[in-house]
């Protein structure tokens, strides 16, 4: 059973060596499953089932529909078979594997470790000390070598704080460590001085990059290697505070070094603050509680308790109370005089939330009807009763409304609102001094609208437009006293890894304790990307819808800072609209 960072076949083929079983002997047959690899393996059980020796066949859950065939095919080997054949299958947790084949199994898993000693102790005993005895620069390499397998372990662990670690997660193994090291070496025989440009490209754009998707996944990727693999690693160089490159020494010296020196482990360790800390626990926390909350019983009530259906009427006729109505698309377009950029993107805001309070109401109305009798329930109505009970979005709501982490009844303060942003819109069709721009179902539209209204003023191309920010200094939207002229003031954007100064105008570290604090008005501005400023002391930092971050990236906006921009790509510094505490 795979487990994210694990590639056992370089362990099987360890173990068939001290046996005298090789591929070059013919002994051991390997096989990657995907398409069209069915016969291939097929052929490898047909030939080890005669001759004798260990077939493997990876990652099986990449084609189901072979695994009945596997099955019986099994079923026949175990009874004609070489007694000395033997076949080792590797899958990610999957249903698609069949019962009998795992009942039949020898279950095993090799979970990667947990925390940063025992990554770089795993990586250094997994290295052979002839890797850097064979160099002619034995020095060089192994200082490599080191910082390859403290980079390895960085971004390895920090997975564990979710989406402010990685926005995605990726499968970095042992396999990408070996070849970098291969790589170094090669490269400081074939060079007088260090190509510490290529290496950093070939590890993080090639090695480690190829199993990354997302373009803030790989700066940050970089970021690390600009960091730790360069010149002053020959010298000695403190990779984070505490904790340096040691000179160069022997295999068991580097592991009696890393157990003595890599004490305690801090989010320093990965470029993170520590508030990151906090909210790697308060997750683990949450999952836990979470997960306890839907064991519990669903029956009846005991002892004159409610039931699980008189509970979900109650908060059904609260929310039934509290719905208001759809907006009149005709009437509020009978209104409008003349049909800007803005007033688009507010007429589609009008609609998306008509929709919704039209399912929402619908759903709901029809629900109830099943709790009394009147309908038969449905696998639909169940579900949402399920929803409402469990206080989560029901899926048919989730689809129609906006991306968002929060369970029902925050859900619906935050529905009600963003319906109040629109309501005010409808009142005198003027766009607000100060756009909430997190209480949008399309933000994109709106700083869309933003660059429309430029290019037309200013007779430039839309395509070459790109939206600026400046930060005001004025933290609440009632400050503002009128729209700007050029652009748009927003609000309701939050920063995770930061916090900004807003005295220095300028990015800050957080204050402890303090997960999302707010990022004054922000003034956005559309400019030519040819005058767009590529400068030292901006921070280019992704602007998300939620938390999770991966998908829901927005825009990007350039941030002041005194510190060097790497810095705030390390603590994962990014902003998010909507935040749940």
């Amino acid at each position: 059973l795979l487990s994210p960072g694990v590639d056992p076949l370089r362990a099987v083929k360890a173990l068939g060596r001290k046996r005298g079983l090789t591929e070059d002997l013919g002994r051991i047959a390997s096989v990657s499953l995907g398409q069209g690899q069915e016969p291939v393996a097929e052929k490898a059980l047909d030939r080890m089932a005669e001759e004798g020796g260990w077939v493997v066949l990876q990652n099986i859950e990449l084609v189901p529909r072979w695994l009945p065939a596997l099955e019986r095919k099994l079923d026949a080997l175990a009874e004609s078979a070489h007694p000395d054949l033997r076949v080792l299958l590797t899958a990610m947790p999957s249903t698609a594997v069949p019962v009998p084949i795992l009942q039949r199994s020898v279950k095993v898993t090799n979970e990667p470790p947990s925390g940063l000693k025992a990554n770089m102790l795993r990586a250094y005993y997994t290295l052979d000390p002839a890797t850097w005895e064979a160099s002619s620069r034995q020095a060089e390499l192994k200082s490599i070598v080191f910082a390859l397998c403290f980079f390895h372990s960085v971004v390895c662990e920090r997975r564990k704080f979710g989406p402010i670690g990685w926005n995605r997660g990726y499968p970095f193994n042992e396999g990408d460590l070996t070849v970098c090291i291969k790589v170094a070496s090669n490269y400081l025989e074939a060079n007088a001085k260090i190509p510490w440009d290529d290496l950093q490209y070939i590890f993080g754009e090639i090695m480690y990059g190829g199993h990354i998707t997302d373009n803030w996944d790989r700066r940050l990727c970089m970021a690390y290697l600009s960091t730790y693999i360069k010149n002053e690693l020959n010298e000695g160089l403190e990779l984070f505070p505490g904790f340096a490159t040691p000179p160069p020494m022997s295999h068991k010296e580097y592991t009696e070094y890393v157990v003595e020196q890599l004490e305690q482990e801090t989010p320093a360790a990965y470029g993170l603050h520590p508030n990151s800390e906090i909210n790697f626990m308060t997750k683990q926390a949450d999952e836990l509680f979470r997960a306890v909350a839907e064991l519990q019983p669903r029956g009846g009530g005991a002892a004159g308790g409610m039931t699980m259906q008189d509970k979900v009427k109650r908060m059904l006729d609260d929310i039934l109370d509290k719905l208001p109505e759809q907006f009149n698309m005709i009437e509020i377009e009978e209104r409008i005089d003349e049909r800007t950029p803005y007033t688009s993107v507010f007429l589609q805001e009008v609609d998306r939330m008509s929709q919704l309070i039209y399912e929402m109401r619908r759903s709901l109305v029809e629900l109830d009807k099943g709790l009394k009798g009147d309908l038969s329930m449905t696998e639909a109505m169940e579900g949402l009763m399920d929803s409402i009970y469990d206080d989560k979005v029901p899926e048919r709501w989730d689809v129609l409304a906006w991306p968002s982490m929060r369970p029902l009844g925050s859900w619906l303060a935050d529905f009600l609102m963003r319906y109040r942003q629109i309501a005010d819109w409808t009142g005198d069709l003027a766009t607000p001094k100060s756009t909430w721009i997190s209480g949008l179902f399309n933000p994109q539209a709106f700083l869309t609208a933003v660059m429309q209204v430029t290019a037309r003023k200013n007779e430039w191309p839309l395509d070459n437009l790109e939206i600026v920010v400046e930060v005001s200094k004025k933290m609440h939207a009632d400050e503002i006293d009128q729209p700007t002229r050029d652009g748009a003031y927003i609000h309701g954007l939050f920063a995770e890894g930061a916090r900004w100064d807003i005295n220095g105008n300028t990015l800050d570290d957080a204050h402890m304790k303090e997960l999302y604090p707010p990022l004054p008005v922000v003034l956005v501005k559309s400019a030519m990307q040819s005058s767009a400023k590529e400068s030292k002391d901006i921070y280019k930092c992704p602007v998300y819808k939620t938390q999770a971050r991966g998908p829901t990236c927005v825009f990007t906006a350039g941030l002041r800072t005194k510190a060097p921009p790497a810095k705030w790509v390390l603590a994962g510094l990014a902003l998010v609209m909507d935040v749940v505490e």
